[in-house]
């Protein structure tokens, strides 16, 4: 009976599936949230994909992203970030300030990878770049600091520059910033700076008309979501009013704007691929320092130029990464 009752055990145990082998694996999910549609930011999204192929990460394959826009609309940011809660992801990253903003009010124990943030500590996402604390780490594009530079540049270009407008949106954390870096720039050169404030896209044209109203002689476009959603129309009515511009995304450039000096977003959105990787292999947010940007690069549009009458002098073609004919 001992014998019967083994041999049975047995051959019940060899005929019984493999289940550590049957059992599915878990393929990762993440989301990725931006405001702005998808398709102005083509560029950026390839650079994060191409991250992660590096890493061995093959989308529909052994990783799932859920992709989201509020297409420019804030009114579905919040909607978004709730709906990605809800959907248990793995990780979400945020493809920009605002994104982050309502993601951090929808979780406090997703891990959330911003992209790029041009303050995270002054925009309270993280304790300090060393040591995030919570569930937000990242990348940080610092582009506010890089405002001073983009003024350097227009004095190079235009002759006599004394009067620049400065096209923001006063809600925008890193608006404050830049200005205070424009004016150290502007220092004792005499270049007169005057502010104009775009709360809603109704406001671009009437902007651009206060600004040639006022004699300015170049115009600085700064980063927001308003903005960045309506760059056809504010690199066209720069052309239309022959106004020199430097723009706070290289996306504008390819528009038709004439110049962008600051952060390559590409290689911030290619690293952040990094951050995914690491979380997803069991790595905390608090303890996942914010890095900052490692590459800058500086684009002409030589066609923008030829379209305003202005000549770009040849020791400024010479320091561009790229070069628009």
């Amino acid at each position: 009976m001992k014998r019967t009752l083994l041999a049975y055990i047995l051959t019940t145990l060899f005929l019984l599936p493999d289940f550590a082998q049957t059992q599915p694996t878990k393929v990762p999910r993440i989301g990725f949230q931006l405001d702005s549609p998808a398709s102005s930011v083509t560029a950026r999204i390839e650079a994060f994909r191409q991250g992660l192929r590096e890493l061995g990460y093959i989308e529909g394959k052994n990783i799932i992203i859920e992709w989201r826009s509020a297409e420019g609309k804030a009114a579905r940011r919040t909607d978004l970030a709730a709906e990605l809660v809800r959907l248990k992801m793995d990780v979400i990253v945020s493809a920009g300030p605002t994104v982050s903003r309502a993601l951090k009010e929808a979780t406090s124990t997703i891990p959330i990878v911003m992209a790029q943030d041009p303050d995270p500590v002054g925009s309270g996402f993280v304790a300090s770049l060393a040591r995030p604390g919570g569930n937000i780490t990242g990348l940080a594009s610092l582009s506010s600091q890089n405002s001073g530079k983009q003024l350097e540049l227009l004095k190079e270009i235009v002759p006599k520059l004394s009067h620049v407008a400065i096209v923001g949106n006063s809600t925008n954390p890193g608006d404050s910033q830049a200005l205070r870096e424009m004016v150290l720039a502007a220092g004792p050169s005499e270049v007169y700076l005057r502010y104009l404030d775009v709360l809603d896209s109704k406001a671009i044209e009437t902007a651009f008309g206060a600004a040639v109203k006022g004699h300015a002689d170049a115009v600085v476009v700064l980063g927001n979501p308003i903005l960045n959603t309506h760059r056809q129309q504010i690199v066209d009515l720069a052309s239309r009013h022959g106004l020199p511009g430097t723009y706070a995304r290289p996306e504008y450039i390819e528009s038709g704007g004439l110049m962008y000096y600051g952060t390559s977003y590409n290689d911030l959105l290619r690293r952040a691929a990094t951050y995914v990787d690491r979380i997803l292999k069991g790595a905390k947010p608090a303890d996942l320092p914010v890095e900052q940007p490692k590459k800058f690069e500086l684009i002409i549009n030589l066609k923008a130029a030829k379209q305003i009458g202005l000549t770009i002098p040849q020791s400024v073609l010479a320091r561009a990464d790229r070069v628009i004919r």
